[in-house]
């Protein structure tokens, strides 16, 4: 890993301090030679989710050594004839998905994903530079137990809707509390995109979030479902994640009674008795619907909210 001190210059950027990380990459905040500030992403030397050191208690403060235990660093998926394998990135697999992130950034346009304001190389290895984001992670107001609202995944709803039909980004791939974060204004501003290369069968996704490792929007359904499910129950609905067919064709008896039986998670009200029904359905369809897709949950997403 590119390792980065306050007062340290990397490319015309003046280095701050650390922000976050996870599980390829971290990301500082630095300003610009006119004192503006961005967001510097460098890559890991390696990485993975499961090769991330976790704190010993749920925390705020942020580290480049390890992530507090209540988040949920990504994965490196692969795709093979045989299902899919989780794997560790080495350093020019990490610099390759960095790269593409900022491609991928830089052609998908909108006020709801973050935008990428320059790219360059330090010491042979790539660095974005990305708009500095003032606000919070979804992750962090869960965690100081903040107000949740709903029109927070509307705007998310609507926003990768437009990206779809710009063809722009099909879908982000990799939503979860980490990479929405909500700005002072009530914006949100979603981050870290998965990392798509389909010549290696590879993406970078968090399971917990994408448990069937889908690659289409149906994969920011089941993750805004889940989102949901985790703000109204305090857990997740699915534990042994990903499902162990992910990637495999899914038209077998033995894939289908599988995938009945890792759907099945206990309904939010019976965790939480005050989670509306309606709510409860949207949770519901966007777990195991798999025809439920971005413009079903924007429709039922706004007659919630206007009976509210």
């Amino acid at each position: 890993m590119i390792r980065l001190e306050a007062g340290e210059t990397i490319g015309t950027y003046k280095v701050r301090e650390f922000v976050a990380r996870g599980a390829f990459a971290c990301v500082y905040i630095a300003e610009d030679p006119r004192g503006a500030k961005v967001a510097l992403k460098v890559g890991d030397v390696a990485g993975g989710g499961r090769y991330v050191t976790r704190c010993l208690e749920v925390t705020s403060h942020r580290s480049p050594e390890w992530i507090s235990p209540d988040e949920t660093p990504g994965e490196a998926i692969f795709f093979r004839n045989d299902g899919v394998r989780i794997d560790f990135l080495d350093l020019h697999e990490i610099d390759e998905l960095i790269r593409s992130e900022g491609n991928l950034l830089e052609a998908a346009k909108s006020q709801n994903l973050v935008r990428v304001r320059d790219s360059f190389e330090h010491e042979g290895r790539p660095v974005l530079a990305l708009d500095f984001v003032r606000g919070k992670t979804l992750r962090e107001k869960v965690r100081a137990l903040e107000g949740i609202r709903l029109n927070w995944f509307l705007s998310i709803v609507r926003a990768l809707q437009r990206l779809g039909k710009a063809g722009t980004m099909e879908y982000h791939g990799d939503l979860k509390p980490e990479n929405i974060i909500v700005k002072p204004s009530g914006s949100v501003v979603m981050i870290d995109p998965a990392m798509r290369d389909g010549s290696r069968g590879l993406i970078s996704t968090t399971p917990h979030y994408n448990p069937l490792l889908l690659q289409s929007p149906k994969a920011d359904v089941m993750g805004i479902g889940v989102m949901l499910y985790e703000i109204l129950t305090g857990t997740l609905p699915f534990d042994e994640v990903p499902w162990q067919y992910a990637g495999r064709e899914q038209g077998g008896e033995v894939e289908r009674l599988s995938l009945s039986y890792f759907l099945s998670y206990p309904p939010p009200r019976e965790l939480n008795p005050n989670t509306p029904e309606a709510l409860e359905q949207i949770v519901y369809r966007s777990l195991t619907v798999m025809e439920y897709g971005l413009p079903e949950l924007e429709k039922d997403l706004v007659a919630f909210l206007r009976k509210q």
